[in-house]
């Protein structure tokens, strides 16, 4: 008989400070982003939108999230996947919830458990993949 321990799941405090760490890092930056947090079941647990972003750039923070949540990987290392005769190539376009596979989505575990994931939207693709991240480590 085995036994699991359990893992504490994102809570909405979790969620919260992942936002701040991700637009402090972005406002450093001068860059104006939104932030997008969902737990491990894909639900929204915190979501946040500057009022200078670009309105799509909380609809990317979101589809971020959710293929680094589906898929528990930073979307960064998945833009190759796409590419014709990519690993994924067909995928993004075979689900309900269209995958993005652009940089600035990064899955957060918690004692190497997926417990959610983190998209940030509205800088280059690089900076967006650089503050998600700095988000994570800094919750760690």
């Amino acid at each position: 008989m085995s036994t699991t321990t359990a893992v504490a799941p994102l809570t909405t405090q979790d969620a919260d400070a992942l936002v701040t760490a991700a637009r402090r890092a972005a406002e450093v930056a001068g860059v104006t982003v939104s932030v997008t947090v969902l737990d491990a079941g894909g639900h929204l647990l915190a979501f946040r939108r500057d009022d200078r972003a670009v309105l799509i750039s909380g609809e990317t923070s979101t589809r971020k999230a959710y293929t680094a949540l589906q898929l528990n990987a930073p979307t960064a290392d998945l833009v190759d996947a796409v590419q014709p005769g990519g690993l994924f190539h067909t995928l993004p376009t075979a689900l309900d919830r269209p995958l993005l596979f652009i940089a600035g989505g990064v899955p957060v575990h918690r004692d190497g458990r997926l417990i959610g994931a983190i998209g940030v939207g509205g800088g280059a693709p690089e900076q967006d993949h650089a503050f998600a991240t700095a988000a994570v480590e800094a919750l760690a």
